[in-house]
Parts: C-alpha cells; structure tokens; sequence
C-alpha cells in the first residue's frame, strides 16, 4: 500500500468518507458531527450535528448528504444551510420490524436509497454481540422517492456496505458477518434473485462504494478470526459464551489497514494492506480521480493515499 497522507480531524471516528463535487471529504465522527474536508487537509468545517452517530455519508445528485445514523436513521442533510431531514427514523417499522442499526447506503439515479439495516438485535456498540451469535438478522432496505419503505432481502449477517451496479441492474451488500458480498438483482431476466457476488473473502468486509474508476471498492475492517471461523458452525452456545467473556479476552480487529477493488464482473484489480501507526480497522474507502481515502471507525484522521501502477494485483 502506498503510504498515505493523514487528513487530521480533531474528532474521533470518522467511519466513511465521501468527495461532494468540489473534491471536498465529507465524513461523520462519533460525536455526531458531519464534517467537510478539504482534499490537502488544511481546512475542516462542520456542516452539522446529527446529535446521534453518523456512519455511512453519500452525496446525492442535488448536493445534499445523505446519511445512516445508527442512533437516528436515515437523514437528509443541506450543507448549504446545515438543515437536516429525517427519512426514515430509527424504530420507524419497514416490512416487520423496526428499523434498528441503520449503516451504510448507496443512491439511484432517480432518488432510490438502498440502505443497509445491520441488526434488529444489537445496536452499533455491541457490534461485535451480532458477529457472535451470527443469527442473521441483517436487511437490505429500499426507501422509493415517494418515501415509501421495503425490504429487498433479509437473514442478512450484519447487514453493512451497499453499491449500485453502474448501470443500476443490481444492488451489493457486504455481510460482515459471513465473509461476503450478496447481490440483489433489480431488473432484467434475475430481477428480484439474491445470489452470491463475492464469497469467502479474507476479512470482515465493511463499506462499500463505486469509484470514480468504475471499480467496486471494499473497506477490509481486519482480517478473518480464526477463532470465530472455529467456533460459527458449532452450537451458539459456545458463541454466546465468547460473548460474556471480559473484552479483553475477546477477539479485537488486527492493527491492519486493507482496502480491495473489484470490477462489477468480480475480478479483483486492488488489495491494499499495510500497518499505518495509529490508523487501523478501516470501514470506509472512497476512490476519487487517483485518491483514495479511507475512513475508519476508531481513528481520528482520514486517510488519503495515491494509487499507482505497482498498486495493482491479479488473484
């Protein structure tokens, strides 16, 4: 991985990143601040305060900010005036059950937002609670421009990143939870199939987005476990009681920044890793015009690195 530059934010938590059409950073940290970056780092603003914990930010054509809250839900947010919207608010109930970690999204070219609802069991400290019992109960959402809410698939292992297809044929879905990347076809001869569009991944994959390369780029939050992988086919009971153990014998992220990219056709193209001081568990990675930027859910910067030639791979 090239060496990157450390965007500082005097703030915690920056869990994804977007670039808004000036190629301004846009994130959210754990306070609830909503923050615009300048590419250099020189100058950070705050456009608001969502007064819960953003994670998941992604600009909408018109400009304003679209953003999953895991305490409010899905907001709207006006960088011009810092006015912010509720669209679907957490407990809000889409299909049967009540909106409850709501995480990361992705927008269609006629308003649709995708969203991902990652559990109805845990909420976002207790992260680690849902990748434990592994009950699956993560879903995809879709919310029409008229407001109105479905669910286009559920049984979901924590339910995380979403991309668009660029031709909006399908929509992608990182379960944490189970290594993979589940695809949802919107039209054509599969429209309303789920199948798989990435199995047995090397880590825990998080964030998803489309570049401005037309790649498929997955935010790596640590590599595989190898006690969970042990411990996922055998009774829960044995996960449960991982669980109830001190959190500092439980398993934790390894101190490791790893981003991959992937055509639509699912070659890989990119695998990114390296050990970055004091920046680790990446869970947001947003490509723009040769950056790439990476947020994470326990640092205090972003991180911008530059691709080159010698960043490619081939499987």
């Amino acid at each position: 991985m090239p060496r990157p530059r450390m965007l500082d934010l005097l703030g915690r938590g920056p869990e994804d990143v977007v670039v808004d059409a000036t190629g301004r950073i846009i994130t959210g940290l754990e306070d609830g601040r909503i923050l615009r970056v300048s590419p250099d780092g020189s100058g950070v603003e705050v456009l608001a305060h969502t007064g819960g914990h953003p994670l998941g930010v992604e600009v909408d054509r018109d400009g304003t900010v679209v953003i999953c809250d895991c305490r409010r839900g899905l907001l709207r947010l006006d960088p011009g005036n810092g006015s912010l919207v509720d669209l679907v608010s957490a407990g809000d109930v889409v299909g049967d059950l009540p909106l409850g970690l709501c995480n990361n999204s992705a927008i269609g070219g006629d308003g649709t937002i995708y969203f991902s609802d990652s559990s109805s069991r845990f909420t976002q400290p207790w992260w680690k609670a849902d990748l434990f019992e592994h009950s699956g109960t993560g879903r995809l959402l879709r919310r029409d421009p008229n407001g109105r809410c479905e669910v286009l698939a559920g049984g979901l292992q924590f339910a995380n990143g979403v991309a668009l297809a660029p031709d909006e044929t399908f929509v992608l879905v990182a379960e944490t939870g189970a290594y993979r990347i589940t695809r949802v076809w919107l039209s054509g001869p599969s429209a309303g199939r789920t199948d798989v569009f990435a199995d047995n991944l090397p880590g825990f994959p998080d964030n998803l987005s489309t570049g401005t390369d037309g790649l498929l780029w997955i935010a790596i939050g640590s590599p595989r476990s190898p006690v969970l992988d042990h411990l996922l086919p055998r009774p829960p009971i044995l996960r449960r009681a991982l669980w109830a153990l001190p959190p500092r014998l439980q398993p934790d992220p390894v101190d490791t920044a790893w981003v991959m990219a992937m055509t639509f056709g699912g070659e890989l193209v990119h695998d990114l890793q390296d050990r970055i001081p004091g920046f680790f568990m990446v869970t947001g990675v947003r490509e723009h015009c040769g950056t790439v930027y990476l947020g994470s859910l326990h640092g205090r910067a972003v991180a911008a690195l530059e691709l080159s030639p010698a960043s490619s791979t081939t499987p």
